[in-house]
């Protein structure tokens, strides 16, 4: 707090009166360092073994089934009965909690996918054998990671484009207006779903095609900042005095439309998650298999019978969704002179 600014020190202040919004930024932070460690809660995999004598660290290196005294040399299987006795006989093994892996299949259970939450699988198994929990572990790790790169990167683009138009006016300012027009009416979903037929879908792929389509939300703010700012006395005696444009433009425009910009950054991430989950429920997101909070919503609705399915999806999202929301507005408020603490 000391290397705060009083104006910055004044925005804190007003963040953490919202107490709704405060909270939510760690729980939400609690939410992404567990996902962000997901295979440290849950995996397949031991984390550490002590084999007769020796360490091994199954975490990051993969030993075939001879290391521990099995007679092929394919990779271990540490869900066999047969190795977890010869690995318990032989010394020790630390495991995650859950014992899980994003794509591990259960097939040490009597149950019929998907099986209820029990206390092997603590949320359940989905209808392909997956645990429930890793998967929303995984899944909520993929989520956050596209939907912040999405917000960078189509960030960045409309910080650009509207700061360009903003400050140049008249036809670049014309033009790119008419050109935004015309992109924004385009599509996306359609696009999208015509281009799955052509191109199988990936991360990088979602990610590049929804940033193509979606830099347009802080254009508008940006642009017009940038229209007010620029007849201000400081910038005309700035540009008399032969100071570059980009000079002008990042050093004395730009902070002035960063307030109104970051009071919309939570919003567009919610936004993007939003989208990810839209497109992996309706079948063109990520790849068959993927950890994905859209498909279990999708596995919740094929398998009425099973509940745990739809209510843990629809849970998971909506938490997740709903700390972003009250973080966006704690931001808002921060950023609004007018709210007294």
């Amino acid at each position: 707090m000391m290397a705060l600014n009083p104006i910055n020190q004044a925005r804190w202040a007003r963040f953490r009166h919202n107490r709704r919004g405060y909270w939510s930024l760690w729980i939400f932070l609690i939410v992404f360092v567990c996902s962000m460690c997901s295979e440290l809660i849950a995996n397949d995999r031991p984390l550490l073994v002590q084999y007769k004598g020796s360490l091994y660290v199954p975490l990051v290196k993969e030993y075939s089934e001879q290391t521990f005294g099995g007679q092929f040399a394919t990779a271990a299987d540490y869900q066999d009965p047969w190795l977890r006795k010869q690995l318990s006989e032989n010394g020790w093994v630390l495991w995650a909690p859950v014992r899980y892996g994003a794509t591990t299949i259960d097939f040490n259970t009597d149950l019929p996918f998907p099986s209820p939450p029990s206390s092997q699988n603590w949320l359940g198994t989905d209808a392909n054998g997956g645990d429930v929990l890793a998967r929303i572990l995984y899944g909520t790790r993929i989520s956050i990671l596209f939907g912040l790169m999405l917000t960078i990167c189509s960030s960045v683009m409309g910080v650009a484009a509207g700061a360009i138009q903003g400050y140049y006016g008249g036809k670049v300012d014309l033009w790119g207006q008419r050109f935004i027009e015309v992109w924004s009416g385009m599509p996306t979903l359609f696009l999208i779903i015509l281009l799955s037929s052509v191109v199988q879908p990936g991360f990088w792929w979602l990610l590049a095609i929804t940033v193509l389509f979606g830099w347009m939300s802080l254009v508008g703010v940006v642009r017009a900042e940038f229209l007010r700012t620029r007849n201000y006395d400081y910038i005309r005696a700035a540009q008399a005095l032969g100071v570059s444009d980009r000079s002008i433009i990042f050093r004395h425009m730009l902070p002035n439309a960063m307030v109104a910009t970051l009071t919309f950054l939570p919003f567009i991430l919610c936004s993007s998650i939003t989208t990810l989950t839209s497109l992996d429920f309706l079948g063109f997101g990520l790849p068959l298999g993927s950890p994905s909070l859209g498909e279990l919503l999708l596995q919740g609705k094929n398998n009425l019978q099973a509940p745990w399915l739809g209510i843990t999806a629809f849970l998971s999202v909506a938490v997740l969704l709903s700390l972003l929301i009250f973080i966006g507005e704690a931001v808002r408020d921060a950023f609004d002179p007018n709210k007294a603490v």
